[in-house]
């Protein structure tokens, strides 16, 4: 089988990879042709137009930054009249209504779709440790999850599409909210002058402690946020994602609402590109200038 890949940024060049090192047969585009140099170095047949791409594989795998480019990308006139007969499978983050309308579009075009979002950032991709959720048909599932399991090891059926794509949202606002409460615990600490690793060592030995915490610690203390996991304006666009559906659905959205402004703090502390553990500046820097 050959797969196109289109989107090769931060989280899809490795993914990519994570493909030809399993000796899969491979065409990649992306709207940046610089991105795709390491890929063609490492055997991929790359395409100038998505077009190209799409009319060269069977399966069609997106890792595209929002549902606007998927459909520059996937539902222009041009790439549309080429899906029939393809499976495509979408992985990055959109809402449950932008996902089923995609599948809608595909279907209309004699294509299949199925959304696969992940949960994890680029260390995962790169060691193929993904958490991989799956929305669609079960047989669809089934046909797709060795393929999949390039990506991450027990890829997990959620339910119909839009069920996975609203798992993903839920995640990422606890990745926002529960690093933004570690830096906020963490700057406390700080200023009340204990100790950091014996706040950590406490925090280690009880129920409220998650991996996350210690996965950000070194970056918050050491002030360095360079080589993003995940970048600051990539998770505000996620949590802008979540805050969007969730206020569909009538809930109190207050403190989300509060760790998106925190975020938005770090983004014009000339963040935007960087780590999204630089929510610790903005609460350390603020706090220090409002209480001394």
């Amino acid at each position: 089988m050959k797969v196109a890949f289109l989107g090769t940024g931060l989280m899809g060049l490795p993914m990519a990879q994570r493909l030809l090192a399993a000796n899969i047969e491979l065409i990649a585009y992306n709207r940046t042709p610089e991105k795709l140099a390491p890929l063609q170095a490492a055997g991929a047949a790359i395409a100038t137009k998505p077009r190209e791409a799409i009319r060269s594989a069977e399966c069609i795998i997106l890792m595209l930054s929002n549902a606007a480019a998927i459909y520059h990308v996937l539902l222009t006139d041009t790439s549309w009249h080429t899906l029939s007969g393809r499976s495509i499978i979408q992985m990055g983050t959109t809402t449950p209504q932008e996902s089923q309308e995609i599948r809608n579009a595909v279907v209309a075009a004699g294509g299949e779709y199925i959304e696969a979002p992940v949960l994890g950032s680029i260390p995962e991709a790169e060691t193929g440790k993904l958490i991989v959720m799956v929305g669609g048909e079960e047989e669809q599932y089934q046909r797709h999850v060795k393929l999949l399991s390039n990506f991450g090891p027990d890829p997990v059926y959620i339910g119909p599409v839009g069920s996975a794509a609203s798992l993903t949202l839920a995640l990422n606002q606890l990745i926002a909210s529960l690093t933004t409460s570690f830096a906020l615990s963490l700057a406390f600490v700080q200023l009340q002058g204990i100790d950091v690793e014996l706040f950590m060592r406490v925090l280690r030995d009880s129920k409220l402690y998650a991996p996350i915490f210690d996965q950000n610690l070194n970056r918050m203390l050491d002030g360095n946020y360079s080589k993003a996991n995940l970048p600051t304006k990539q998770l505000i666009k996620e949590i802008d994602l979540f805050i969007s559906e969730a206020k569909s659905l009538g809930l109190n959205l207050s403190s989300i609402e509060g760790v998106k402004h925190i975020l938005q703090s770090a983004m014009k502390m000339s963040y935007p590109e960087d780590d999204y553990s630089s929510v610790f500046p903005a609460i350390r820097e603020w706090g220090e200038a409002s209480g001394e």
